[in-house]
């Protein structure tokens, strides 16, 4: 059928009559906007609709559908030619309708996909003790706090701690003090073996006559080799560097390119400083407590 012709068919008819689109419309049951887009050629009337709206035009269903008067002698060729036409319509809505649910169809399929994808997504975050990504399931996840970085860093500066004041003290109530700024901790054994590189300023205070002085104090890098036995954590090992012309060497063998590439900006990135201000707010502490 040809949407634009019978389009013009209605609308010449519509004014025949001396009808406004929205009386005829109502005498449809229709919008006006339907009986526009009628008479434009962007659509046709639904089936239910044809003998109505031949009846409100004064027209037959077959000169309705032809888009056109028939003469009498013509009527039983347009009829074929109506019903052939009519089919074909038929066949094209029923190809159109079902490109349209195929689409969407092949659309609900995708979403579904995508979220058995993050679903699953986030199942194997969960099972690695990683915080969901997406909420949408009606749960929210965040894995436990891992404080086995935090457990190796204390068990450093005790280790450093407790092997200074296991020296000769040439004062009473001398004290010694460490603190660090890691750069690098490497697991060698998942969970339980570590080697962590840090620079190290370490310092021994006492109190004399109501003062506070420095015994004496080395700022140098370390390697730590740090291993879980039982509960804790434990320095099973340390390196430094040699003085003098050996310390380059020994800086080569003992840490990696990118920390060496760090560890040379101590001096003048604020490490120093700023392991000297914790050191002092610990030394404070102590000795006013």
């Amino acid at each position: 059928m040809d949407q634009v012709k019978i389009g013009k068919f209605i609308a010449m008819l519509r004014k025949e009559q001396n009808m406004t689109q929205l009386e005829l419309a109502t005498k449809l049951g229709v919008t006006d906007r339907a009986i526009s887009k009628w008479e434009n050629g962007r659509g046709l009337p639904e089936l239910s609709l044809i003998k109505p709206l031949s009846e409100a035009l004064s027209v037959s269903i077959n000169e309705l559908l032809c888009g056109e008067r028939i003469e009498e002698s013509d009527a039983k060729q347009k009829s074929e030619e109506m019903i052939i036409s009519t089919l074909d319509y038929s066949r094209e809505s029923i190809k159109s309708a079902k490109k349209i649910f195929v689409s969407i169809l092949g659309c609900i399929l995708l979403l579904i996909t995508v979220l058995i994808i993050l679903f699953a997504l986030d199942v194997n975050r969960m099972r690695n003790n990683q915080p969901v990504i997406f909420s949408t399931w009606g749960f929210c996840y965040v894995p436990p706090i891992d404080l086995h970085e935090e457990e190796v860093d204390l068990a450093i500066i005790n280790y450093l701690v407790a092997r200074g004041d296991a020296e000769p003290k040439q004062h009473e109530g001398e004290k010694t003090f460490a603190v660090m700024r890691k750069f690098l901790i490497e697991e060698t054994k998942a969970g339980t073996d570590y080697n962590v590189y840090a620079w190290v300023l370490e310092e021994k205070y006492y109190e004399e006559a109501g003062e506070i002085q420095q015994d004496s104090g080395s700022s140098i890098p370390y390697k730590f080799v740090v291993e879980k036995q039982g509960e804790e954590y434990v320095v099973v090992d340390t390196q430094i560097p040699r003085d003098g012309s050996y310390y380059s060497v020994d800086m080569k063998d003992i840490f990696p390119a990118t920390v060496r590439q760090d560890m040379e900006e101590v001096h003048s990135d604020g490490t120093i400083e700023r392991l000297q201000m914790e050191i002092e707010q610990q030394v404070e502490l102590w000795f006013h407590k």
